[in-house]
């Protein structure tokens, strides 16, 4: 069987090639390539159903990206040892080729369409992420499935004042900027990332760089396509049933009551909502109840058209928005700190009906998330979560855990605040950030950004700088040129709009952005406009926030746990651990702290965490006690830890015992250790000496007391034989009474 290996390449800017592959793998699907940068390979399909089914109006498209764990030499963890669901982080990537992919399909595509990206090989220090959309979009771009693409993404960087396209992984980590971005030939499609308190300017070069190197892959997919036969003629497809003469009369008959609604300009979207069903639900009436019937999936179709052209009208023409505010003008804000009495912080944002309720937890090492990626792997101190549920929206929908929109916009807030949170010695928790959405009509992931900033604050964290967030969208018409950008959007504004752009940042400069484009791309004109509306309105809500909290508290709650670090010389760590653990664990137990120890740097890296001060105390003068090498000449309180014929076994410090012999003990002559010392026993004793050979302790009790008068200095002596009855001397009555005394005075 002969195969007909298609193959393109090109150059990035560094000079590393890029291959695309078709015509070897997956030659069933619809479309199928391979993308190949090193020994870095991604593997794109593309299938599509010939036909749609019944009354969809809406693109059904599912893009999955996974990693496979094979791909570079690893098991998949857990207990069945296979690839399972996607990872936070392979839906990341699932949604940004999504969103770079979605808004080129012909309108009028309905059928079912699955594009699968997976990684097959992978190399150490390159992030495939960057070449999954390339990949996605050449499978579409050989295939006979209508496309208005291809399109590409690429990661840029900013770093040590340069532009870097698709840098190596350690060199994305330092970047002052980090974004994903994809366009066609000619317009930015989409944009995500995070950055440093970057400008305006700075973020329009590196759109600009981005899009000159995405030009060069967009190019090289037309090339490769235009030798593959089955590109070349798309298919034919006849995706919605229309009726012209009913499409013409409900635009005629509700095209103006649509219009009147809007300009009511009322803020309540549920009221808004009901006025403008009405309308459709009172033409209906006036139909036959049959014919109603049968047409009713049209009539809806037909009537949202009108409803959209009716707001997007009002708004370009009028200038107006649906609940009255000027283009620019932000929604009423009203915030809280400090709501939740027993979260270590909280807080509540609340910007016209989008409303969140956020809080932050403070942890210890152990409550890190651990990451166990097929290119990333490691740990993360630095948790958000975001949560939509029905009642937010006012809906009774079945909860069936965390979807893609929820993962996507917790990340986006994450990114915003990352770079604000000190690290090192001025942060010693792992922090978990929860956002509850408990109202939304737009720009929830920005209200989170907010909530969360004050939530940090209200902890106690001792955050750089606050950080806020806000939603621009953009309104267009293409025949007139007429365009307007919206700051802070409401979520009809968002599904009628052509943009959703949301940035985030301090004062200072922008920390994160997404963006989406609902038509076929964006003017960098455009873009810069929308992005200097941003930073007034991002600056105005600075403001709210500030006059609710504009530092951090001095100190934590009092019910928040301390951590304080020590630090040992590495060969104590097994002594602190104990065999088994079995002493890091009575620490713990007796102290009621939390005890983490690492090797870090060749030294012993110990964090105690505990909401009680004395606890932490006692459980730091445990370690010390462990730590510490004896010193001769000093005095020690020693516990008794066992009796012996010739003396008693003490522990002057944790862990480390000696003998102290019985011409130790006193002055006076001691037949029975037994009859002056018990275990348990606490007593003060000098350490004489240690034996150089063995580090065996020569310890004393009697050098601590005076020596009775008269009482010459006895010489130490070895430990008398137990003698039988017979044998035994009689005891001399004036040692008895000092025994007896010297058993008080320790009782």
């Amino acid at each position: 069987m002969s195969l007909n290996v298609i193959t393109k390449s090109f150059n990035l800017p560094d000079g590393q090639e890029v291959t695309i592959e078709t015509g070897k793998l997956a030659k069933q699907a619809d479309g199928s390539v391979i993308v190949k940068v090193g020994k870095t390979m991604l593997l794109a399909t593309v299938v599509s159903s010939k036909e749609a089914k019944e009354n969809v109006d809406f693109m059904p498209l599912s893009v999955d990206y996974q990693e496979k764990y094979a791909s570079s030499g690893k098991f998949p963890g857990g207990f069945f040892k296979r690839e399972a669901r996607l990872s936070e982080y392979e839906i990341l990537i699932s949604r940004l080729i999504d969103r770079a992919l979605r808004p080129l399909f012909p309108d009028n595509y309905h059928a079912e369409t699955q594009v699968l990206v997976t990684l097959i090989s992978a190399e150490k220090n390159v992030a495939p992420d960057a070449y999954a959309a390339l990949a996605a979009s050449a499978a579409l771009t050989v295939s006979n499935i209508p496309f208005h693409g291809p399109i590409s993404e690429v990661r840029v960087a900013y770093y040590n004042g340069e532009f870097i396209i698709n840098p190596a992984i350690d060199i994305t980590e330092k970047a002052d900027l980090e974004l994903m971005i994809a366009a066609t030939m000619d317009n930015i499609m989409m944009v995500e990332g995070e950055m440093n308190e970057v400008s305006e300017d700075l973020m329009m070069q590196a759109f600009k760089v981005a899009h000159e190197a995405i030009k060069v892959q967009c190019q090289a997919q037309i090339d490769m396509a235009a030798e593959v036969e089955k590109s070349l003629i798309k298919r034919e497809y006849c995706h919605e049933t229309n009726d012209d003469e009913l499409k013409e009369r409900i635009e005629k008959e509700l095209f103006e009551k649509a219009y009147l609604v809007a300009k009511q300009c009322n803020a309540d979207k549920h009221l808004r909502s009901e006025l403008f069903g009405n309308i459709k639900k009172e033409f209906i009436e006036t139909l036959d109840a049959e014919y109603a019937a049968e047409k009713a999936f049209q009539i809806s179709r037909y009537y949202h058209a009108v409803e959209k052209k009716a707001v997007r009208k009002m708004i370009l023409e009028d200038r107006i928005r649906l609940d009255g505010r000027k283009l620019d003008e932000i929604r009423q804000i009203w915030s809280e700190v400090d709501y939740l009495p027993s979260a270590h912080g909280s807080a509540i944002f609340t910007r016209g009906e989008t409303q969140s309720l956020t809080t932050v937890t403070l942890g210890s090492k152990l409550d890190e998330q651990i990451i166990d990626g097929v290119v990333f792997e490691g740990r993360s101190d630095l948790i958000l979560h975001y949560n939509f549920p029905p009642f937010s929206v006012g809906e009774a929908r079945m909860m069936r855990g965390v979807g893609r929109r929820e993962v996507g916009h917790g990340n986006l807030a994450l990114r915003a605040v990352k770079r604000m949170i000190p690290i090192g010695e001025e942060n010693p928790y792992t922090i978990r950030i929860v956002s509850d959405i408990l109202e939304s009509n737009g720009s929830s992931s920005m209200a989170t950004v907010c909530a969360g900033t004050m939530a940090l604050m209200d902890a106690g964290v001792k955050l750089k700088k606050p950080v806020s967030g806000i939603a621009m969208g953009l309104i267009t018409d293409e025949q007139t040129g007429k365009y307007a950008v919206l700051s802070d959007i409401l979520g009809d504004e968002d599904h009628l709009g052509d943009m959703d752009f949301k940035v985030t940042g301090t004062r200072d400069g922008i920390t994160a952005c997404q963006m989406d484009i609902k038509v076929e791309g964006l003017s960098f004109e455009v873009l810069a406009e929308a992005l200097e509306q941003a930073k007034k309105g991002r600056l105005h809500i600075l403001g709210k926030i500030e006059e609710t909290i504009s530092t951090p508290r001095a100190d934590y709650k009092d019910f928040v746990p301390r951590i304080e670090k020590m630090f040992i010389d590495k060969e104590f760590i097994g002594a602190v651990i104990g065999p088994g653990g079995k002493i890091i664990q009575e620490i713990q137990k007796v102290t009621k702290t939390t005890i983490i120890i690492e090797e870090v740097d060749e030294k012993g890296k110990i964090e105690i965490l505990s909401a009680d001060k004395s606890s932490i105390e006692a459980a730091k003068n445990w370690i010390k006690g462990i730590v510490s090498v004896p010193e001769v000449g000093e005095v020690y309180k020693a516990t008794v830890k066992s009796i012996m014929p010739y003396g008693a076994f003490v522990e002057i410090l944790p862990g480390k015992e000696g003998l102290l012999h019985v011409s130790e003990i006193d002055w006076i002559r001691i037949e029975k250790v037994e009859d002056v010392l018990r275990e348990g026993d606490t007593i003060d004793v000098k350490l004489l000496e240690v034996d150089s050979k063995n580090s065996k302790m020569k310890l004393s009790h009697k050098a601590l007391i005076p020596r009775p008068e008269g009482m010459p200095e006895e010489q130490h002596r070895e430990p008398r034989r137990p003698q039988s009855s017979n044998d035994r001397r009689p005891n001399n009555g004036g040692g008895d009474n000092r025994n007896r005394n010297f058993r008080r005075n320790n009782d």
